[in-house]
């Protein structure tokens, strides 16, 4: 059974990672998905106010990220409910697949990934715990649409799929230990949400590090915390002096 309580002058072994503005930036490619949809669901919609519309999208998306759903059809429906207004199934889906498309074409990894990953690899076990996507194909996450970065890695959880709930549930934290077969006290977690990432994997005795990642054009919110803050992934190739023990 993994063991949850982290022991004191413990080696790390693996170096777990978050997947979206961790490994690659994508912040670009959410801020136009989201403008579009925006714009084409109010103008299907009908609706005499933009700033009302706004206003109520927002609050409606803060509630679905807040419980880790991200499924952008089931988000639009609740909005569309919200109105009192009937919505169109296959639309939905239609404009789901155009929003994933456009986050898709704009990610990117950052620029030092590749090299922080291949010199990591040949001193940790490296696993990604990403959240799913929320899209009805389990198979369309978009780090398969990376090529060439799955093979850093010896477990990949894409969590809220296969009966698996989403970060900052303690169970894909677990289930990767699990899979690795080390103890909570033999690895960091590297993320860049502070209740999804840091706190999911604090909770279960994993070390936590914050990636505000320096080119990520993000008002990034301001916390009072001993944790590891790093603005680069580079910073992991002095884990040993980066992560205390005591």
């Amino acid at each position: 059974m993994t063991q949850m309580k982290t022991e004191a002058k413990s080696p790390i072994r693996a170096i777990l990672f978050d997947f979206g503005q961790t490994l690659v930036d994508a912040a670009d490619g959410f801020r136009m998905a989201e403008k579009e949809a925006e714009k084409r669901i109010f103008s299907q919609m009908g609706l005499p106010s933009w700033d009302d519309f706004i206003l109520n999208y927002r609050k409606i998306r803060k509630t679905f990220h807040s419980r880790s759903e991200f499924s952008r059809v089931s988000l639009w429906r609740a909005l569309y409910e919200h109105y009192g207004l009937p919505a169109d199934s296959d639309l939905l889906e239609g404009l789901e697949k155009l929003y994933w498309g456009t986050v898709k074409k704009e990610t990117k990894l950052f620029p030092e990934t590749e090299q922080v990953l291949t010199e990591l690899s040949s001193r940790y076990q490296l696993a990604v715990i990403t959240n799913t996507q929320g899209q009805r194909n389990s198979q369309n996450h978009r780090m398969r649409e990376v090529p060439g970065l799955e093979k850093f890695f010896e477990v990949i959880i894409v969590a809220g799929e296969f009966g698996i709930p989403p970060k900052p549930h303690p169970a894909p934290f677990i289930k990767c230990l699990e899979m690795l077969n080390i103890s909570s006290s033999e690895a960091v977690f590297v993320g860049d949400d502070w209740e999804i990432d840091i706190c999911g994997a604090r909770d279960v005795g994993i070390k936590p590090i914050c990636l505000k990642h320096a080119t990520v054009k993000r008002p990034w919110p301001a916390m009072a915390t001993s944790i590891p803050v790093i603005t680069s992934l580079l910073a992991l190739l002095q884990l040993e002096q980066l992560v205390s023990f005591q």
